[in-house]
């Protein structure tokens, strides 16, 4: 029973967090790039098209359209397929630079959240 309420204490946690900024948007920085890498990381296993993520990510085409070319050309992103004229974009699992964002990312999120349930045990 405890394990569950404390499930639940951390998915409302991040319920409220996504609501805000998330952890790693917090961490380092309300930037365009950190915005679009912050979606990548949260919906890696899905592919996108250029515009859903400039849109996800709170992020305006101008600078989205800025800093796009780095992300394929750093293989950040990998391109999974095309419908229509749509060409769609999934975050590359395979690269390192990526796998170790995302791991820091878990570490970051883990921590808040156990100073997040630690304030809660101490009201």
């Amino acid at each position: 029973m405890i394990i569950k309420i404390e499930m639940l204490k951390y998915a409302f946690y991040l319920l409220i967090i996504m609501e805000e900024k998330s952890v790693f948007v917090e961490y380092f920085g309300d930037y365009p790039l950190v915005r679009v890498l912050d979606f990548l990381i949260e919906g890696r296993n899905i592919d996108y098209s250029m515009t859903e993520i400039a849109k996800n990510s709170g992020v305006g085409w101008t600078s989205f359209s800025e800093i796009w070319p780095k992300f394929v050309e750093k293989e950040i992103v990998v391109f999974t397929r095309k419908i229509g004229n749509a060409k769609l974009f999934q975050l590359n699992l395979k690269n390192l630079w990526v796998k170790e964002l995302i791991r820091m990312d878990s570490i970051i999120a883990k921590l808040e959240t156990e100073k997040f349930l630690s304030q809660e045990t101490a009201v």
